[in-house]
């Protein structure tokens, strides 16, 4: 789906952000004035124009707060949360040498701290015991009265956070009786830009913890945790769930088999033969070609640099092997949504694989399509579609 700009990364990005207007995290207004300022393919304007927006909606949000209006507060702090996070979408393959993005991280978690403050729930940031440290996160709570309910617990994927969790899950969930306890785990969101803990294939010694943690809390109630993992998350969350069973139920936006065909599809054949050969140079100057033309190429091997904790592009492709269901999936036995978008050109056709290798699950597998404005990869701009599926399904699940 082309949305305001003809660079697809441009256009998915902005269509992500967008899609979180139901819930506050966006207008429509000021998308469309922010794109209109910014270069298609340009990064340096992308950054610039939207941390311009973020920054005067922050301002915003604290000019009411200071004058006692506590909701126009806290409506203009969520969306500068979400604008502070979408002007860092193209910062993330260089962080040393980026003080941006230092700033623009810890603009989206203050605008998105001070808007918690100031919600009819309780959002409550929490630490989450991990090895020798902790992993931040929220639980965002139906209400105050302590009364255990169903909760969700949110895994985050190749670039988004807990505090996004908010708007992808998080206010959907409440409005139907759910909790949803968001996380960053190594290679997310605090996790990595304070803490620098990069990424790791065996999620189960991250999920683990986290469920240990939920078991402690008297508003979650034990035996109807369900996992939600967005976008590489829904990877991370499967191959978790081989694991760990104390979840009653999977919902996998999309589903995730491995990640290194889902940037295989998106090469020319003879890279990868490249780099499984050991010709680092050769592959690292022709992944930088290809970089040089495709956005969406340049943003997810840069990424994944940070992310992973790697020196070079030929490092991503190597170590995204390890991120792979073969061998596992069939260890899998909690009840299992799988969405797919029907033009989701970043893993297409993996839902399916997911589909066919958890065959100790029962599985439902749903593909929203590019007819309905829902076809995007996590159906981005197109949740008032998606969470009736999830959550229609959740219910019915969790109730059987």
């Amino acid at each position: 789906m082309k949305f305001l700009f003809d660079d697809e990364t441009f256009s998915f990005e902005t269509l992500r952000s967008t899609g979180f207007t139901s819930y506050f995290g966006a207008d429509l207004g000021e998308v469309l004035a922010t794109a209109a300022r910014i270069k298609d393919g340009d990064l340096g304007s992308w950054q610039r124009e939207w941390k311009a927006t973020a920054g005067r909606v922050a301002e915003l949000g604290k000019r009411s707060l200071a004058a006692g209006h506590r909701i126009s507060a806290r409506e203009n702090l969520l969306r500068a949360s979400n604008y502070y996070r979408t002007a860092a979408d193209f910062l993330l393959d260089n962080p040393a040498d980026n003080p941006e993005l230092a700033a623009l991280y810890a603009g989206q978690v203050d605008t998105f701290a001070a808007a918690a403050a100031l919600l009819d729930h309780p959002a409550e940031a929490v630490s989450i015991p991990y090895q020798d440290t902790t992993l931040p996160g929220y639980l965002f709570l139906v209400d105050d009265s302590g009364v255990p309910r169903p909760t969700i617990i949110y895994t985050s994927g190749y670039d988004s956070t807990s505090q996004e969790g908010y708007f992808v899950l998080a206010v959907a969930a409440m409005r139907r009786g759910y909790n949803v306890l968001a996380v960053d785990g190594p290679g997310q969101g605090g996790a990595l830009h304070l803490q620098e803990l990069v990424m790791r294939p065996d999620w189960e010694a991250v999920l683990t913890p986290v469920v240990d943690y939920a078991l402690t809390r008297r508003e979650i109630e034990p035996s109807r945790i369900a996992g939600f993992g967005y976008s590489l998350g829904g990877y991370l969350l499967a191959r978790a769930a081989a694991f760990e069973h104390r979840l009653a139920a999977l919902i996998l936006d999309d589903g995730v088999h491995d990640l290194a065909s889902g940037f295989a599809d998106n090469l020319p054949p003879f890279v990868m033969k490249l780099v499984d050969e050991g010709h680092n140079e050769f592959a690292g100057h022709v992944l930088s070609l290809l970089t040089a033309v495709s956005s969406q190429l340049r943003w997810a091997l840069g990424n994944g640099m940070w992310v992973f904790g790697v020196q070079s592009y030929a490092d991503v492709l190597r170590t995204v092997k390890h991120y792979t269901l073969d061998g596992v999936a069939d260890q899998i036995v909690a009840p299992t949504l799988i969405m797919e978008g029907e033009h989701d050109t970043m893993l297409k056709g993996q839902p399916e694989r997911v589909e066919k290798a958890l065959t100790a699950a029962k599985t439902t597998r749903v593909t929203l399509t590019v007819a309905e404005g829902a076809g995007e990869h996590t159906h981005a701009g197109a949740l008032g579609r998606a969470h009736p599926v999830m959550f229609d399904w959740l219910d019915t699940t969790l109730s059987a």
